[in-house]
């Protein structure tokens, strides 16, 4: 138990921002906090998995990325890019070819980021992940990504009322391990049938398993494409503790998506705000 004056103390890291590229969101008061929850959802294929890179990659953090939707040549490939603004399709064939030295400085200065590529990893896994990069580093991860969520083991759901308690019981015990370790812990999460094209703003209602009483930030993506291969991702806070939030996700910022090097960039007119 603990005065208020006492809990100055007790704070450590718990609700340190991560350097963020993303300008638009912060603008809005979207922040990635130590210590908390956070949940990206959007429809398959529709970018919350570049949206997690993106974050790893360029805030440049020490980093826990469980990657089980995505294999180890497509989460390699995507990083260099990032790195480097070389072409994912030019990367994606020299580690094929077996040829990759000329990225091999690059990837070095990134000794701290870590990547499990396991298709259903267990909570088990993941405390042994941990525990593993806290022996290794003397620290925590600043950062730790889960994609996707319903990806986690949870030992099976047979209703789809199992499938709802499953995924809020691992968010209670996501957010649990964020504020003991001071991570901030990003999953990545579907959304509802009647947003499964991507192509409208995603409300938290229409979040897949009703899972929003847990996490202290929710993310909705939804995408534009210009018919030429140009894509923009559209970022909407429906929850946010600790700043903006607009649940029915028609405020959002805007990033364009180049699908060359795989790298978000903020489009400077925030929609809706």
């Amino acid at each position: 138990m603990y005065s208020l004056s006492q809990s100055v103390g007790m704070k450590g890291a718990a609700g340190e921002p991560l350097p963020s590229p993303f300008k638009g969101l912060a603008r809005l008061g979207v922040d990635f906090r130590r210590g908390e929850l956070s949940v990206v959802a959007a429809a398959s294929g529709t970018g919350k998995s570049v949206v997690g890179i993106n974050l790893a990659i360029q805030a440049n953090v020490p980093t826990l990325y469980l990657s089980a939707d995505s294999t180890a040549a497509t989460q390699l490939t995507r990083a260099t890019a990032i790195l480097t603004g070389d072409d994912a399709k030019d990367i994606k064939a020299q580690l094929h070819a077996g040829d990759f030295k000329e990225y091999d400085d690059a990837l070095r200065k990134r000794w701290w980021q870590r990547f499990n590529y396991s298709a259903r990893p267990s909570p088990a896994e993941l405390e042994l992940h941990l525990m593993s990069f806290e022996a290794v580093f003397g620290i925590y991860p600043h950062l730790v990504v889960v994609d996707n969520i319903t990806n986690v083991d949870t030992g099976g759901s047979g209703t789809a009322e199992e499938f709802t308690f499953g995924l809020e019981g691992l968010c209670d015990y996501l957010s649990e391990m964020a504020r003991e370790t001071r991570s901030h812990v990003m999953a990545m999460h579907h959304v509802i049938g009647d947003y499964s094209d991507g192509l409208k703003p995603v409300p938290q209602s229409g979040i897949k398993g009703k899972i929003s009483r847990v996490p202290a930030l929710i993310l909705t993506v939804h995408k534009e494409i210009d018919g030429m291969d140009g894509r923009v991702l559209h970022i909407s806070p429906v929850k946010n503790r600790e700043g903006f939030e607009d649940s029915s996700g028609e405020t959002y910022a805007s990033y364009e998506f180049n699908t060359r090097n795989i790298r978000l960039t903020d489009v400077e007119a925030i929609d809706g705000f």
